[in-house]
């Protein structure tokens, strides 16, 4: 029997709450520590701490280090500046998604790529596989430990234990690489994946358990509570993020989930490209859309969708919103029904009920989440 991975900062999630423990792609991970609801909101209202130090990271560096991910992902990589990270894919040739990801540019010729904890063996061989013998690849995922600091209160609870000069002032998808968290040393980004601010933090894996105590210690006193992999779907899936096997595959692409902007199409070639273009072209054969049920039922990853007899696509992803108190769901769906307000069925336990496309993300707030809903949605000419 396989045993499954640990993070750093497993030994720790004993010290607060009840922590329930699941299989997420091999690693024993929280699914919550307090219980979805109250984790989610939480993050909503004051703060939440999220370990998800199972994410990979890979250094590449070299003088050809620029191009060669220009070439392997949809974005414009030569125009990041020093400090700046760019959310981007990596496309097989038929525009089917290898893996969404963060591109951070550390420096000139240096790089950090931050890829899918599920995807990680498969991404690392399909980019050494595609780099030149000068380009220098090295995975530092074993010895790095990434912990999520959300919420409106993130940058109140930072402010207390970083050493490093005002954090609070970076703009969304800036960073600075030699900071400071308790003490250590730790690469602070002004990114998340909840649709809140909040930073995510790079630390050493040594490092992390004492940067963990020093966060929630820092946190009692706004309402930080530690979360889960729960209310981490929850909150992505209310702001319309992406996750990795649902919303994006090899079979689905960055134009059919609606993230066409982060596809540069006119920054020159790269993999996939071709197909994309094509795509673009033609017209999207299928789009990314909300729905929210009308009858009594919520609808979960993989359920059918029709209009009528006809199945016309499916579920990625539906839960009630803890936020809205409303059942909705993201959809994949045929692009003839996806205006808003066209009346659509799914498909719960052999019976079709009624449902309604309507505008998505369900929920929109802070400035990083803003600032890729504008690109994605009114194209702002940013990387």
């Amino acid at each position: 029997m396989t045993s499954l991975k640990r993070t750093p900062l497993y030994p720790l999630y004993a010290e607060t709450g009840e922590p329930r423990c699941i299989d997420f792609g091999g690693w024993e991970l929280p699914v919550q520590f307090y219980g979805i609801q109250k984790e989610h909101e939480a993050v909503r209202e004051h703060a939440g701490l999220f370990d998800v130090s199972h994410m990979g990271e890979f250094i590449l560096s070299g003088d050809e280090a620029c191009e060669a991910i220009g070439r392997l992902t949809t974005g414009d990589i030569a125009a990041l500046e020093n400090g700046q990270a760019v959310y981007t894919f990596m496309c097989y040739e038929n525009g089917g998604v290898v893996d969404d990801l963060i591109v951070y540019k550390l420096g000139e010729g240096r790089y950090m790529l931050v890829v899918n904890a599920g995807n990680l063996e498969k991404d690392a061989e399909w980019i050494k596989s595609h780099l030149p013998e000068s380009v220098e690849f090295v995975d530092v995922s074993d010895t790095t430990a990434l912990i999520a600091l959300q919420g409106p209160a993130a940058t109140s609870i930072l402010r207390k234990i970083s050493d490093s000069d005002a954090p609070e002032e970076l703009q969304p998808f800036r960073f600075i690489e030699k900071g400071s968290v308790g003490g250590a040393s730790a690469l602070i980004s002004r990114t998340g994946y909840t649709g809140e601010d909040g930073f995510e933090l790079y630390v050493s894996a040594a490092d992390a358990p004492a940067v963990w105590r020093d966060l929630i210690a820092a946190g009692e006193e706004f309402g930080l509570l530690p979360c889960g992999l729960g209310a981490r779907d929850t909150l992505r899936f209310e702001a319309k993020l992406p996750l990795y096997g649902q919303e994006l595959s090899a079979d689905i692409t960055p134009l059919e989930a609606g993230l066409g902007y982060f596809v540069k199409l006119g920054k020159g070639d790269f993999i996939g490209r071709q197909a994309l273009a094509a795509q673009k072209e033609a017209g999207v054969p299928r789009k990314l859309v909300g729905l929210e049920m009308i009858d009594r039922g919520i609808a979960r990853s993989h359920y059918p969708v029709f209009a009528g007899e006809r199945q016309i696509g499916e579920v990625t992803t539906g839960t009630q919103s803890p936020t809205l108190k409303r059942n909705l769901a993201l959809a994949l769906i045929e692009a003839e029904f996806a205006p808003i307000g066209t009346p659509v069925e799914v498909e719960i336990r052999g019976k079709k009920l009624k449902a309604e496309v309507v505008k998505a993300p369900f929920y929109k707030n802070t400035p990083a989440h803003k600032v890729l809903i504008q690109q994605s949605e009114k194209g702002v000419n940013t990387p």
